[in-house]
């Protein structure tokens, strides 16, 4: 295996030209400084809106966690259903789901409006359970779609071979409604269409620092009205929002395209599902549209590393797991892998603020999840351009830096940023519950 996304490599050919730098100094109505999928998404509500938008990223469009993800649309990221409903009750379980179905549709919806070529499949969540414990996981999720409604496909161990081609799982759940994308080439479709409805965008332009209404960049400015910051990993001098987020690993895998036989067996209803087990540190795989395989993974030692690593044996370990749950796959070439740093927050829920010296200042920080990440730079874009109905302003509340953690930042001096993450994270996906919390009533609408 070689080091290198396969996402960048799929560029290759096409005709979205790099964006220059800034170098003018510029005066807008909304100013949205990064260019992932809560960005983009922000610029094309606030486009659609009659907003002048302008909106500068340090790397291209999609270039960083957005382009460097699986490019799974589904609701779970970190956080399945049931862990949501333990923690929050039903009525805010169905309030925070309803968030990543939102982005979700967001995604839909600008591919087919725009006729974006990004790899977008129909592919139907499978998740199983890797032991017994596992298993229960699985009952958990069924029992938890079932009290607030949604559809599923609950798979004991005999009868899961029937659509994922391995007798090792203990069982899995299966819902519809999720698709597989490829991330960078929707983000630089996105860059596009945003360019045709008058967005000024500049690449390879980095926010190094801000005032009152203005943004610096190396040699220019943007002075805006309202000003939206959806960045990963923010430097300190920017925002002391910066302790409430960190990064977590993972690592990605593509294989050479599966032959017929392989596919057959891969997927015996015909049905190619996207699927991830229950371990702690979780694999997870799904087809792209050229019948390749995209596997991901890492190690708990690597999750919450410091820094960031980029040798092969991490992926290595992965593979070989995967290959003895589907040995006949074992002969299939893995030909390029890269890694991943995903910004996460301590509860791996978003982080969305409205800077309390300066109010006309958003920030959306760690989204795990690109269905997560559409719908939060859609909502801060609904806010900023006046077109959320009033009780939308309740995700402030969910989303806000200063809810309950288990460890709080102020420890990170004693026992490091990553102790802290890796705790707080556990906790909130097996022990949290928060109910206690004064939360408007939801509505419908945004």
């Amino acid at each position: 295996m070689i080091v290198q996304n396969w996402w960048y490599t799929t560029l290759l050919g096409i005709r979205d030209p790099l964006q220059p730098p800034l170098t003018d100094h510029l005066r807008t109505d909304v100013l949205v400084v990064g260019a992932g999928m809560s960005g983009l998404t922000a610029a094309w509500r606030l486009a659609l809106a009659g907003r002048k938008v302008v909106l500068l990223d340090r790397n291209i469009c999609g270039g960083s966690s957005t382009g460097r993800s699986a490019g799974f649309l589904t609701p779970d990221s970190e956080l399945e259903l049931s862990q949501i409903l333990r923690r929050y009750g039903p009525e805010r379980a169905r309030d925070l789901w309803d968030a990543p179905v939102r982005g979700i549709a967001l995604i839909v919806d600008a591919v087919k409006q725009y006729g974006i070529t990004c790899d977008l499949l129909l592919q139907d969540s499978l998740f199983v359970g890797s032991d017994a414990r596992g298993w229960e996981d699985a009952n958990a999720e069924v029992e938890a779609r079932k009290t607030l409604g949604y559809p599923q496909t609950l798979y004991p161990r005999e009868r899961l071979p029937d659509v994922i081609g391995t007798s090792e799982y203990y069982g899995g759940i299966r819902y519809p409604g999720t698709y597989g994308i490829n991330p960078l080439l929707y983000a630089q479709g996105l860059k596009r269409a945003l360019l045709d409805l008058g967005v000024r965008i500049h690449e390879s332009t980095e926010a190094r620092a801000w005032d009152d209404h203005t943004v610096r960049t190396h040699l220019g400015s943007v002075t805006a009205d309202q000003i939206i910051f959806c960045i990963d990993k923010p430097d300190r001098s920017l925002t002391p929002l910066e302790r409430n987020v960190f990064h977590a690993q993972t690592f990605l895998a593509i294989s050479e395209p599966l032959g017929s036989a392989d596919l057959a067996r891969m997927f015996p209803s015909g049905a190619r599902l996207q699927c991830w087990d229950s371990d702690l540190v979780y694999t997870y795989y799904r087809l792209t549209g050229d019948d390749r395989l995209l596997v991901g993974g890492g190690s708990a030692l690597t999750t919450f590393a410091l820094h960031a690593i980029n040798t092969p044996g991490v992926m290595t370990r992965v593979l070989n797991g995967f290959h003895k749950r589907f040995p006949f796959l074992e002969r299939l070439r893995f030909i390029q892998y890269w890694p991943g740093l995903i910004d996460t927050t301590r509860d791996l829920l978003p982080t969305i603020v409205r800077d309390p010296g300066a109010p006309w200042v958003q920030w959306v920080l760690g989204c795990v999840g690109l269905p997560w990440a559409a719908f939060c730079g859609d909502f801060v874009a609904r806010q900023a351009s006046g077109t959320a109905a009033a009780d939308a302003e309740r995700y402030y509340r969910y989303f806000e830096a200063a809810r309950p953690f288990l460890v709080p930042t102020w420890l990170e001096p004693f026992i490091g940023k990553p102790l802290v993450f890796a705790l707080n994270n556990a906790w909130a996906k097996y022990v949290q519950v928060d109910r206690g919390r004064k939360i408007p009533h939801r509505s419908d609408s945004l």
